[in-house]
């Protein structure tokens, strides 16, 4: 009887992918996804090359540039990468760093003290992601090129010419490095470049590298004449603190800020106090956004509390019988930015989301303990302006502590006892279980009747809810809208959050389609974003896409979800006979249109709630939903234009 090939597995089964083939192969597990991410992400591992040179001290301009054909330049004016002959490989050292995996002058200490890129792979995957590629040189008076195709020389390194014709213009330099690359279609779902993306990334590479000029120019096809922006910040993240506050009213006017090497180790701390309720602290390493912190995070926050609760003493702020400031009181209203520069950074993953450099948490406590208490010291003005924000936040985390136990006692995060306005599922097993948050009993009750009993829940919510934005613990779980939907989830919430005491895995906001349905929803993101960050960190937030019409054609139902989509379909109808019904509420659908188009899975549109630039996402939601109306106004005069087809 012959064998099932398919069952096999022999030596000539065993592929070996030489060169750059295992980017190519399995592109994500080096620049994360071949969306929109993962695109990008090829700009950043090149500018990345440009401010390591910049923090090693030999560059101080960057251009990148937006060319016809999906093209990016980047341009620095840095030493020019090595392009003599690499005595390991006999070949220049140029087409080393472009096409070999884990080469390039990171991994000695002789090239870069300090670096940010991505293990010395960063260069070579953008080569290997690119359907074109060309490195140009500026080096020792000569102009040197190679050319690549999906990674792959097309002829040697060439000398084409000498610079002493050249002018250091705006962007041609006597030195350094320009590389042009065209990201391949067959890799990328889509190539669609983000100007604000771009700009967004770039800023905060200026604003962290303190006194680096660097030039953004859209040139593709589409503009008439091309956008530029330039970004120099001689203050570095003391003017990164005051871009993040600018929305906000500030507890004292001066930024404080210190720099200082030790081991070295470059540490630099920039703060301010505003009269928000929440914290907006960042913290990198190398340039690199450590999202989850780590040790450099650690070290600020523990030398934070310490000096302010030593000030308050000494300053008999707080009196012999008042408990310490904690962590959670002294960091309200907080704008902070940690930023560090090490030769050797730990981080904790493959995405370098968290430091984890033991020796850092002891240098960073230290320096701005130090500091941060002669600050006080000479600033008693400010200083007592800190305190009393300080202050007021302790008395209204322990009002919101006995707001908690009266609200959330333990029988009823265990289940004993969960709202009653909750239609609940009666599955337990959260990977399966879903959540619908619903604006209004009318919806509530079509939803409760269409649903899968099994393992959708339905949580109807009265009116709108307590826009968080302004408001403290204590008055949320004073508000009965708020304190059903934290009793429903699970987790609890501040610091006696738990994220495995979720009970559901997907949690779906479904409002109307009008703009009642838009606030509430706004309302409910800037809940979950400000005080429930892990769920949408996880993936566990989406947003229900109910349609806005029913298309009714020769009797038969069709249902649109975009103006667009409902274009389409008018014009490819004729002359049937049509009936056009304008969903303005989910109300408005019996319980078995609400299944078909909105809840059923195997049918529905969800969308997922992401964060992609923390920076961004903070700023539209003070704006939005902050206390000052001014920025308000000019967010909704700037965007007006864009929305079509306005309920009112």
């Amino acid at each position: 009887m012959e064998k099932n090939k398919k069952n096999e597995y022999k030596a000539d089964q065993i592929v070996i992918l030489e060169g750059l083939d295992p980017v190519r192969k399995r592109p994500g597990m080096y620049i994360g996804s071949t969306g929109a991410t993962g695109l990008h992400h090829l700009i950043w591992e090149v500018v990345d090359n440009a401010i390591d040179e910049a923090m090693a001290g030999f560059c101080n301009k960057i251009i990148v540039e937006l060319l016809p054909e999906n093209k990016i330049r980047v341009t620095d004016n840095g030493r020019g990468i090595p392009v003599d002959i690499h005595k390991a490989t006999g070949t220049s050292a140029l087409e080393v760093v472009m096409t070999k995996l884990h080469a390039g002058g990171k991994f000695g200490k002789e090239g870069y003290k300090v670096s940010g890129g991505l293990h010395g792979v960063g260069i070579s995957v953008v080569n290997a992601l690119s359907d074109w590629m060309q490195a140009r040189v500026h080096r020792e008076g000569k102009i040197y090129v190679q050319e690549y195709e999906r990674g792959n020389p097309k002829k040697n390194v060439t000398m084409i010419g000498k610079l002493e014709n050249l002018k250091d213009s705006e962007t041609t330099f006597l030195t350094g490095t320009t590389i042009t690359f065209q990201p391949d279609p067959t890799i990328f779902e889509k190539i669609v470049f983000d100007w604000e993306e771009i700009l967004s990334h770039l800023r905060k590479q200026a604003y962290l590298t303190k006194g680096i000029k660097i030039t953004a120019i859209d040139k593709r096809e589409n503009k008439q004449s091309p956008l530029k922006y330039q970004f120099y910040f001689e203050g570095g993240i003391a003017s990164y603190v005051r871009y993040l506050n600018y929305h906000k009213e500030p507890k004292h006017e001066s930024v404080f800020y210190i720099e200082k090497e030790v081991d070295e180790i470059k540490i630099e701390i920039a703060l301010q106090y505003t009269d928000e309720y929440k914290e907006t602290i960042f913290s990198f390493a190398n340039n690199i956004f450590t999202i989850d912190g780590g040790m450099h995070l650690n070290g600020f926050k523990n030398a934070l509390t310490k000096v302010l609760n030593n000030y308050a003493r000494k300053q008999a702020f707080l009196k012999e019988k008042d408990e310490n400031l904690s962590g959670e009181d002294v960091r309200e209203g907080l704008t902070a930015i940690i930023s560090i520069k090490i030769g050797e950074p730990q981080f904790e993953g493959q995405t370098k989301n968290k430091l984890g450099n033991p020796e850092i948490r002891p240098i960073v406590d230290l320096i701005l303990n130090e500091a941060f208490s002669i600050f006080l010291e000479e600033h008693p003005r400010e200083a007592e302006s800190i305190l009393n924000k300080c202050i007021l936040s302790a008395k209204a985390r322990l009002a919101a502590r006995q707001a908690r136990e009266t609200v959330l006692r333990k029988g009823v995060l265990e289940g004993i006892t969960l709202p009653g306005k909750l239609a609940d599922c009666s599955s337990k097993d959260t990977h399966k279980s879903e959540i619908f948050i619903v604006e209004g009993d009318s919806a509530g009750g079509s939803a409760k009747q269409g649903r899968n009993r099994e393992f959708q829940a339905i949580l109807p919510l009265k009116g709108k809810i307590l826009n968080v934005e302004r408001a403290r613990l204590d008055k949320m779980f004073a508000n009965n809208e708020i304190k059903a939907l934290i009793i429903a989830l699970g987790t609890n919430i501040a610091e006696q959050f738990n994220l495995e005491k979720l009970r559901y895995h997907k949690i779906i906001i479904m409002t109307d389609a009008d703009v009642d349905g838009a606030h509430i929803r706004t309302l409910l993101l800037t809940f979950f974003y400000r005080y429930f960050s892990e769920l949408i960190n996880n993936g566990y937030l989406y947003i229900a896409q109910p349609p806005l019409y029913k298309i009714q054609i020769n009797r038969k139902a069709n249902y649109v979800y975009s103006e667009k989509e409902k274009e389409a379909m008018l014009q490819n109808i004729g002359d049937k006979s049509i009936d056009i019904q304008r969903y303005k509420g989910l109300g408005e659908m019996n319980p078995e249109q609400l299944w078909e188009t909105t809840m059923d899975p195997t049918k529905r549109f969800l969308k997922q709630v992401t964060i992609e630039d923390v920076e961004v996402t903070n700023e539209i939601f003070n704006i939005l939903m902050g206390s000052d109306v001014l920025p308000r106004k000019h967010f909704i005069q700037n965007h007006a234009k864009n929305v079509r087809n306005l309920d009112i």
